[in-house]
């Protein structure tokens, strides 16, 4: 019987979610007495198709209210850099970058999207949103 495409992507991305990748930094929000929003853009962001081999390029927002801390830049570009050699999925990337992010920072409100450059003429865009 010929392998179906679910069955070439079986246990590919298993080990996502353990994954070892480095820790996002967070400082004292010292206005967590008041709801406001932060937004952020990394335009730079790359991973690897776990299909091809070849890279995806990417634009990852993140829009949040803090709570007790927000997120620190320095480690967050770091943490999005590690993604570089990565084969994964769009889907997994913003899993898995919303629940680092909300680890490190436990906010108020967060949406995480990622929207990936065209790849076969199609432009995918993925995005999770959490409210606490």
């Amino acid at each position: 019987m010929p392998e179906t495409t679910t069955d070439s992507y079986k246990g590919r991305q298993n080990h996502i979610r353990t994954l070892d990748l480095p820790a996002i930094e967070v400082f004292e929000n010292i206005y967590s007495d008041r709801d406001y929003n932060i937004h952020l853009d990394f335009p730079e962001f790359t991973a690897i198709c776990p299909k091809t081999g070849l890279p995806d390029f990417g634009t990852v927002t993140i829009d949040y209210t803090p709570d007790k801390y927000c997120l620190e830049l320095k480690s967050l570009k770091e943490y999005f850099l590690a993604y570089r050699n990565l084969g994964i999925f769009h889907e997994n990337v913003v899993n898995r970058i919303t629940d680092d992010i909300l680890l490190a920072a436990d906010m108020r409100r967060a949406e995480v999207k990622v929207i990936y450059g065209a790849r076969g003429g199609i432009v995918t865009t993925v995005s999770r949103s959490y409210e606490r």
